[in-house]
């Protein structure tokens, strides 16, 4: 009888500890970021509109607004297969707001290439927030995986900060990310400033160096970080359980 208030007080008292600990140890058992969600499938439902315009806008005779509403279209059609199929659309959605952006703003310019200038608009904005995330010692990629592993939990979330090695590899895992945006920048800012038609290149640039580069920066990063984080992690839940 009087086991169980211990036990009850015991189990409340240990929540706060326990619980991230156990979550840390199951991902410091982890050799590889688990995402479920960037495969090929991901890879194709993203890079399709703009594979479509790309295409209709040679075959069309480079006519801009019926190009851009074929590659809509395309966009609404793998849209309403997936929800038909049950699939997940959230790469669908993302390919397709983007075109749309980018369509809205081509045909107020006229120029086909601007197509492409949200993108490289947003690698523009994602690299400097990456940077500066590392000048100031709150680098991203560790703030990410902070919050994954220990999602509700903000204290915990952030409690990295105070271990130099993992604000080492974090910083040097967010840098990586950087250098991912800065070389999409070098390649496809130049085909874009280009007076040339550089359209196929430029399809052919951002589609490669998309959804397969991001994965693999993002393979790249986890190498980096999974020794200090298993260190750090991996030690108290060890002796915890």
């Amino acid at each position: 009888m009087t086991d169980k208030p211990a036990d009850a007080s015991d189990s409340t008292a240990g929540d706060s500890s326990a619980r991230p600990k156990s979550i840390y140890a199951a991902m410091a058992n982890e050799d590889r970021f688990q995402v479920s969600a960037m495969g090929p499938g991901a890879f194709f439902d993203a890079g399709l509109p703009l594979v479509v315009f790309t295409i209709a806008y040679a075959l069309t005779g480079r006519d801009l607004t019926t190009a851009l509403y074929i590659a809509l279209g395309a966009g609404v059609l793998l849209a309403a297969i997936r929800v038909i199929r049950g699939d997940q659309i959230q790469n669908v959605i993302a390919g397709f707001l983007g075109l749309a952006i980018a369509a809205f703003w081509a045909h107020r310019t006229g120029n086909p290439k601007d197509v492409f200038l949200p993108g490289l608009l947003i690698n523009v904005g994602y690299g400097l927030a990456f940077l500066v995330s590392i000048l100031v010692r709150w680098p991203l990629i560790g703030l990410f995986v902070g919050l994954v592993s220990t999602p509700g939990d903000l204290r915990h979330a952030v409690s990295w900060r105070s271990n130099p090695a993992l604000v080492r590899v974090y910083s040097m895992a967010t840098a990586l990310f950087v250098v991912m945006f800065a070389a999409r920048l070098a390649v496809q800012l130049p085909l874009y400033l280009s007076e040339a038609e550089q359209l196929g290149w430029l399809a052919t640039a951002r589609i490669v160096m998309g959804v397969p580069l991001f994965l693999l920066t993002g393979y790249l990063a986890w190498l980096i970080i999974r020794p200090a984080y298993h260190a750090h992690h991996g030690a108290p839940s060890a002796s915890g359980g």
